[in-house]
């Protein structure tokens, strides 16, 4: 049961037990809390959006990346840390959202269109059986995954000595080639998490809790999604 994405992993599920008479995990469960995650996320963009808040966004990432890190080593702490985790990156999203849309009139509209249509199509795609989550495919997304944070990460470094990847961040075809590449590769992490929270629930042995932290691992990859694709969209604007 690999996902690629590192919230959504195997191990994740070591060491919980359902005890005597506790409800266990579903999937119907997993996808309800998902949907209120996605609630409180909106809610909270909506407002730093009202404020016009671009100095909210630091903030949020740093308690988001705070919640995610306690929801990952404390797991029984989901239903209150992924709701924690889901507000923050709402807070974020709406202040970077409001700048791109200060730049790029309408920007926001088609990303979020686009994340919520690449998210059902993925669900389809899945459910259908038109796609099997096979354990080569599941490898390959993962070594994508990784190959793209590894890029992010070099990238991050070179920016403390005033240099950074050439054209990858631009509105070329290279940046813009780019940009697709990592959209697609989120798409497909989201068609992994399915087939994870799927399969866990399957075994009827994971207890109710890990509902929130299956959850949160779809968020971490949603939001990673939305933000693709707005970098995506900002590209293609550009270049008008």
């Amino acid at each position: 049961m690999r996902s690629g994405n590192p919230t959504l992993n195997d191990k994740m599920f070591q060491g919980t037990r359902v005890g005597p008479g506790q409800e266990v995990m579903t999937s119907s469960g997993s996808y309800m809390k998902t949907a209120i995650l996605l609630a409180l996320c909106i809610s909270a963009a909506s407002f730093t959006w009202s404020e016009g808040g671009m100095g909210f966004a630091m903030i949020g990432f740093i308690a988001g990346l705070v919640f995610a890190l306690i929801t990952i080593f404390k797991k029984e702490w989901a239903p209150i840390t992924a709701p924690l985790y889901a507000i923050s990156e709402g807070v974020a999203l709406g202040g970077i959202s409001f700048a791109y849309q200060a730049q790029y009139p309408g920007i926001v509209l088609n990303a979020i269109m686009l994340t919520f249509a690449v998210m059902a199509m993925m669900l389809y795609l899945y459910s259908s059986g038109i796609i099997k989550v096979t354990d080569k495919l599941k490898k390959g997304i993962f070594a994508a995954t990784g190959a793209i944070f590894l890029v992010y990460l070099v990238g991050f470094v070179m920016s403390f000595f005033g240099s950074g990847i050439p054209m990858i961040h631009g509105a070329g075809m290279i940046g813009i080639g780019f940009s697709l590449l990592v959209v697609g590769i989120a798409s497909f992490n989201l068609l992994l998490d399915f087939d994870f929270i799927e399969r866990a629930s399957a075994t009827r042995s994971a207890p109710k809790y890990m509902e929130w932290f299956a959850a949160f691992g779809l968020m971490v990859t949603l939001v990673w999604l939305y933000l693709e694709i707005l970098r995506l969209l900002s590209k293609l604007n550009s270049r008008r």
